[in-house]
């Protein structure tokens, strides 16, 4: 009589844990689905802040980011010191929208997309081509955060170098 409530006891045991394990997946499983809508909303910004940056379409850039972001690069200057640079977002869009003789783009890779809720960060490796060569790489960082209209840039820190393959 022992040993048929032990073995109860043991298939009670194994199917409580089961029903536990079911149930923590069922329950993920809205937040997998959310943090990929996220993921996939997230890139599709910034790959329209570069789509906008490469085309000269300001209203396109401007669209992906809060009102005031900061632009930050971090490099070496011209004696070979690393220097932190603050860029003005005013400037930035003056740069993009004026007519160019010179064509440039910026390849990036999406490295590592981190986010929880209304924030996120977004590591992406680049290479920047001036007129079909490679000018200089390095790595994006950047900050989003979620709005009413959706995800917006607020804060991008670069790295440049020389040397790129």
């Amino acid at each position: 009589m022992e040993r048929f409530f032990a073995t109860n006891n043991l298939n009670m045991k194994i199917k409580i844990t089961t029903l536990f394990a079911c149930c923590c997946l069922v329950a993920a499983l809205p937040l997998t689905l959310t943090a990929q809508k996220d993921e996939k909303a997230i890139k599709t910004v910034i790959n329209h802040f570069f789509e906008g940056m490469e085309k000269g379409d300001t209203t396109l850039l401007l669209s992906t980011c809060m009102p005031t972001p900061v632009m930050q690069t971090w490099m070496k200057d011209k004696q070979g010191e690393m220097q932190l640079y603050t860029e003005r977002f005013s400037d930035f869009v003056a740069f993009v929208g004026e007519p160019k003789k010179d064509k440039f783009k910026e390849e990036i890779e999406f490295d590592a997309i981190h986010s929880e809720a209304s924030l996120a960060t977004v590591w992406t490796p680049y290479t920047f081509y001036l007129n079909g060569k490679v000018s200089h790489c390095g790595t994006n960082s950047f900050q989003l955060v979620k709005t009413d209209q959706g995800w917006k840039i607020q804060y991008i820190i670069d790295t440049r170098r020389k040397g790129c393959k």
